[in-house]
């Protein structure tokens, strides 16, 4: 597996532990994060601060169904699950663009669909 696949599922992972200093160490200082629609933010602090939104309790369980690397770029798909505190669960798929800086990620673009 390359270097820019294992931050991503390591990024990955430390979401479902909810744990932020291990995802912000994937992370460059001045990384984006753009959800089309949604958000766009730029920066570590930013970024931390949307890790756990407050929409949502507990961990989310994200799973990566698949993941290819071309260049500086890594693109993953897969499912999202998590509880909303209002109730019920957000059950989604997403398909991330990660762009790639000396193994770390610089610039997120997330596509997230409900289901």
């Amino acid at each position: 597996m390359s270097a820019n696949k294992a931050t991503v599922e390591r990024y990955i992972d430390g979401f479902n532990k909810s744990d932020h200093a291990q995802i912000l160490s994937c992370l460059t200082d001045d990384v984006e994060w753009v959800m089309p629609g949604t958000f766009h933010l730029t920066g570590k602090e930013a970024f931390d601060r949307e890790i756990e939104n407050d929409a949502f309790t507990g961990k989310p369980t994200v799973t990566i169904t698949r993941m290819v690397e071309e260049d500086d770029v890594v693109i993953a798909e897969g499912t999202v699950r998590a509880q909303w505190k209002a109730g019920g669960f957000l059950n989604a798929v997403y398909c991330d663009a990660f762009e790639m800086q000396d193994g770390r990620i610089k610039r997120l673009i997330s596509y997230l669909v409900d289901l």
